[in-house]
């Protein structure tokens, strides 16, 4: 047994790096994408190789097993273990350099595919193997696999594109490996590993030439015919798909490919899948650089959920899709090539990042059963490959072995390369249900066997597919396989039972029989297409990490900020998970572990949208601290802040005094003294009045933030209102939505504002009158928490539906024109629930020309920027994408809609904001 105190504190004084051995830390990295949870020992973050090594060396000396960690997207089960976990994706994610002469890049483990193809496109070049996790799958993690994707086609899996690797051994021997090393020159460790290394390749060589399938996608088991002669020795290869189970790699210096300039899209549809397998020797005579099918239940799943309907449109008719990408330096010779087969032609760049989107995204999107009707589709026999000769042979076969089981299946994959992608309807909650999985997984590995297959093509063997290895392999080349890890690993420490004599596929389920939750009440009802309550809700993270993908979108600004795997959207979830087990976590709602996570949640709600799942991190967060501060005393800033719907309308009787003293305030108030405060000025509803002309009424909705510190965005509402023909009223009474509540789990007074609101708006809401939202995150209430809160009720539903944006308002009516040069930064609430289309459409009526960059959160979010520990990260949050943006276009007028995105944009970016509102009263001045 590992005495883990003892080694923790010989972490500690041994490396400069964090170690974490917290239950918050063990419990964030207990599951990956897979169907496994196994709780670690404890978390290393080094922050150098010498930390690695000194790292090692401790867990030697306590005999505690390694398993070394990137983005965590396996699905396979290599990524958890009952071990010391050494993540490299926090700190050692540089890309060293490029050599673009050598078409050769250096890269340490933990740098994300995605900076290794960008660095690359700055010369022409690319790594060709891409996942679908390409944005935040790591280098390391995808030599540990062998991963692939579309681009495989091109030019071969991460193993025909890897040239060096320096390891280090659980026995503390470091040197690089390549390949055709004379082993007469060698000392030491390597030495001893290269002639058994050599030994083994003469022992083993006839049968790992007739054995080994001949097809483009073998992954599982190791590469052992990297060390035949005719393959160059090539022991840097063979390396490469151990899964950790040998060896860490420090370094590598891997293959980059000529990139094409120009790329088109072709998109077949077919009759069904089988057709579309059947095409794939016609279509690979073409030459594409990518060539990927998907079938009708991944389209089915999307259309059902209201998801991607646009982009699904552009698809031609049929039951199942390849996807056939074409490449050359120049675009007529792209388009030439690509009309050698029969489809729709795409050539505009956005429309093929939104088809490939379809591609990448639809399993996880579909991950849930809508109604929580049945078991979930999951990862539980996935990415096994064949000869793409017999696609359509053998898609036949395994539907109907599929269909013999009694189970549901979708099918996507890398057809160009044979790699079959199936997210299967297995029951593995009940005991018979797993039985029953474990006879399909058995004959699913015999029939691949009988196409002369892989068991797996993509995803590696993990836990999931190792166990059925001696099927494909047989009993001898198992053998060989023991004696190439015992060279490397005698002792059986690198990511143990993983590959080489490993659990059982049915051991250690995440969500097997042994599964039982506790069920807690609570405050937010929950309710989803895919099922109700909370724990369904922290069901819907099913671990494919899009949250740690570090540019595009929103989610997750405070992983973005801080690379935490606790601060992203998959490890809160993971800890909530944890919390509801009830195992590693045990103190419910009063776990300090799980607050400390959810405290650094901005409540963008940016993983309602960019989640392919829908996770809805934002009102966890509101309901797991509406309990802990059950037991728990609340902040000064719960009251400052969460509480200024209530404290703002008095403090409004004298705005000077407030102003004076508030600057004085900041300590006892909980505000960051580099936080410049917002000014109360006189409430827009005092100074209020009709233009008593006739036109279709509307209630302008006079939220805290635009009535008492911003009321010039509520009076250029009106007088575009007005001007347009509408009859501006107010609310009988001045009401607050509560939002600020949320980031406090004030829920109880949430509520209770919402039932005033309901009660002040009855007239208008039983009239049938729009409410006209100024604030996004106010319209977010209405939309969103309103109906959770109060889902039985019918004002409720009548007010979210007549709750309208101010641009979805406007843009049926006369406008002014503005023809200014406008940069739109969305709120992170808007983007999440109904987007900026509204916006872009009105500035593009009113004759501006609109800029609307990818802004991602600007990192305020609420309270969030304002909290003094929060105070760097908010500013680290606003460089990532929001400030560049501003910084790029000095001469455009800012319109952001947000109140905190405003404060944010001007504190930081020194840049005046605008309201829709305000921009557009700027037209009729004019």
């Amino acid at each position: 047994m590992v005495d883990f105190r003892r080694l923790e504190a010989r972490l500690r004084r041994a490396i400069a790096g964090e170690v974490r051995f917290d239950k918050g830390a063990r419990g964030a990295y207990a599951a990956d994408a897979s169907n496994y949870r196994q709780v670690p020992i404890g978390v290393v973050l080094p922050r150098s190789v010498e930390d690695v090594v000194a790292a090692l060396a401790a867990a030697r000396e306590h005999g505690a097993p390694i398993l070394a960690r990137g983005g965590g997207t396996s699905q396979c089960g290599q990524g958890v273990n009952a071990a010391l976990v050494i993540d490299w994706s926090k700190y050692l994610h540089r890309v060293i350099g490029v050599d673009p002469q050598a078409r050769l890049a250096r890269v340490e483990p933990g740098a994300v595919c995605d900076t290794l193809r960008e660095a690359a496109e700055r010369h022409g070049l690319t790594f060709a193997p891409d996942p679908a996790t390409h944005s935040r799958c790591t280098l390391g993690g995808m030599i540990g696999n062998n991963s692939c994707g579309p681009h495989s086609v091109m030019a071969g899996k991460t193993v025909e594109n890897v040239e060096r690797l320096e390891v280090l051994t659980y026995d503390g021997a470091r040197f690089w490996c390549g390949s055709n090393e004379d082993i007469s020159l060698l000392e030491g460790r390597k030495a001893e590993i290269y002639r058994g290394l050599k030994s083994l390749a003469d022992r083993y060589g006839d049968l790992i030439r007739r054995r080994f399938p001949k097809i483009k996608r073998r992954v599982s088991g190791y590469n052992l015919d990297q060390l035949l002669p005719e393959n160059g020795f090539h022991v840097a290869r063979a390396l490469v798909g151990t899964e950790g189970s040998c060896a860490l790699t420090l370094q590598a210096e891997v293959r980059l490919v000529q990139s094409p300039r120009h790329r088109v899209l072709v998109v077949a549809g077919f009759d069904d899948i089988f057709a579309a397998g059947d095409a794939v020797p016609r279509v690979l005579a073409a030459g594409p650089i990518a060539c990927e099918g998907l079938d009708e239940n991944i389209i089915g799943g999307l259309k059902s959920r209201g998801l991607r309907l646009e982009d699904i449109a552009l698809l031609p008719p049929g039951k199942a899709w390849l996807m056939l990408e074409f490449g050359a330096d120049t675009k007529e010779q792209a388009v030439r090539l690509a009309r050698n087969v029969e489809g729709i032609l795409i050539d505009d760049p956005v429309l093929m990042a939104r088809i490939w989107s379809i591609r990448e995204t639809g399993a996880s999107a579909t991950a849930l059963n809508l109604g929580a009707k049945g078991p979930d589709p999951v990862v539980g026999w996935e990415d096994a490959a064949v000869d793409p000769m017999r696609i359509g042979e053998y898609l036949r076969e395994f539907t109907g072995l599929v269909r013999r089981f009694g189970y549901r299946t979708s099918i996507y994959g890398h057809f160009g390369d044979g790699c079959i992608h199936a997210r299967i309807d297995f029951e593995l909650r009940t005991r018979e249900g797993v039985a029953q999985w474990r006879g399909f997984l058995e004959a699913a590995a015999e029939l691949v066997v009988k196409y002369g297959g892989s068991l797996s093509g993509e995803h590696g063997d993990g836990q999931a597919k190792a166990e059925f290895l001696p099927i494909m392999f047989g009993p001898e080349l198992m053998q060989a396989f023991r004696e190439f890890k015992a060279l490397w690993d005698p002792h059986h420490r690198m990511n143990p039972a993983k590959l080489i004599d490993p659990y059982r596929a049915d051991e250690h389920l995440r969500l097997g029989p042994e599964y039982r939750p506790v069920s807690l009440k609570t405050r937010f009802s929950f309710e989803s297409d895919v099922g109700n309550g909370f724990v369904r809700a922290t069901e819907h993270c099913v671990g494919m990490g899009k949250c740690r993908a570090e540019k595009g979108g929103t989610m997750c600004p405070s992983y973005r900020a801080t690379r935490e795997e606790r601060y992203s959207t998959r490890g809160r979830a993971r800890l909530l998970a944890e919390m509801l087990r009830g195992e590693l976590i045990t103190e419910g709602w009063a776990s300090e572990d799980v607050k400390e996570a959810l405290e650094w949640c901005l409540g963008c709600k940016g993983c309602r949208s960019d989640c392919p799942t829908h996770t809805d991190m934002a009102a966890y967060k509101a309901e797991f601290m509406s309990h802990y501060y059950e037991t728990h005393r609340r902040p000064r800033q719960a009251h400052s802040m969460g509480r200024i719907g209530e404290w703002a309308p008095i403090a409004a009787q004298a705005p000077w005094l407030f102003n004076r003293i508030s600057s004085f305030g900041k300590t006892i108030a909980g505000v960051a003294r580099e936080r410049p405060l917002p000014q109360l000025q006189a409430s827009f509803r005092s100074q209020f009045k009709p233009n008593g002309g006739g036109g279709a009424p509307v209630l302008l909705f006079d939220d805290t933030f635009n009535n008492h510190f911003r009321p010039g965005t509520a009076r250029a509402a009106q007088r575009v209102l007005e001007a347009a023909g509408c009859a501006v009223r107010l609310p009988r009474s001045h009401v607050c939505c509560g939002r600020p509540y949320y980031d406090y789990g004030m829920l109880d007074r949430a509520k209770r504002a919402l039932e005033r609101t309901l009660d002040v708006l009855a007239p208008e809401l039983q009239a049938g009158a729009p409410v006209v939202v100024l604030e996004p995150g106010c319209l977010s209430v209405f939309r969103d928490e309103l109906r959770q809160l109060m889902p039985g009720d019918a004002r409720a539903r009548q007010l979210a539906g007549q709750a309208i944006g101010f641009a979805e308002m406007v843009k049926n009516l006369q406008i002014p024109k503005l023809n200014s040069r406008i940069l739109l930064h969305g709120h992170c609430h808007q983007k999440a629930l109904w987007g900026t289309g509204a916006d872009l459409e009105v500035l593009r009526k009113a004759g501006c020309e609109v800029l609307a960059p990818d802004t991602g959160c600007c990192g305020m979010s609420g309270s969030f920027g304002y909290r003094p520990e929060f105070f760097e990260a908010s500013r680290r949050i606003a460089g990532l994408a929001l400030l560049p943006a501003l910084e790029a276009e000095p001469q455009a007028a800012v319109v952001a809609n947000g109140f905190s995105c405003r404060e944010q944009i001007e504190g930081l970016g020194a840049r005046r904001t605008l309201h829709l509102a305000e921009a557009l009263a700027e037209g009729l001045d004019q």
